[in-house]
């Protein structure tokens, strides 16, 4: 059975930092692409980052450039995300997601549970 499941979340104030992590089993974790989303209250579900399987190459959205990084470790079948500098504003759910390519939230194959993230003023 495909699973993924985030870890790593929780509640930090304003200017501190997380690292998110993303198990995955059940799937040949070096041919796909690895993404975080996250969900906000009352809004879309929206991509984060992405690691893209063809060439390792690592997508940001813009308002977390500079403050955010992802990477893996292959060997454990695993994805990071190290959150540096976080605002209120990135309180949300964070989920990772894995398919063949970096597709947007509406086309990701499989999804882990997510992990709250929850920043004070």
């Amino acid at each position: 059975e495909v699973q993924l499941v985030e870890s790593g979340g929780g509640l930090v104030q304003a200017g501190g930092s997380l690292r998110l992590s993303c198990a995955a089993s059940g799937f040949t974790f070096d041919d796909y692409s690895i993404a975080w989303f996250r969900q906000a209250p009352g809004k879309e579900r929206e991509g984060v980052s992405c690691i893209s399987s063809s060439d390792g190459s690592t997508h940001y959205k813009d308002s977390v450039k500079g403050r955010f990084t992802m990477s893996s470790d292959n060997a454990k079948n695993t994805v990071y995300l190290q959150m540096n500098s976080l605002k209120p504003e990135d309180t949300a759910v964070y989920y990772c997601a894995a398919d063949l390519q970096c597709y947007g939230a509406n086309f990701m194959g499989y999804w882990g549970q997510g992990t709250q993230v929850t920043v004070s003023s």
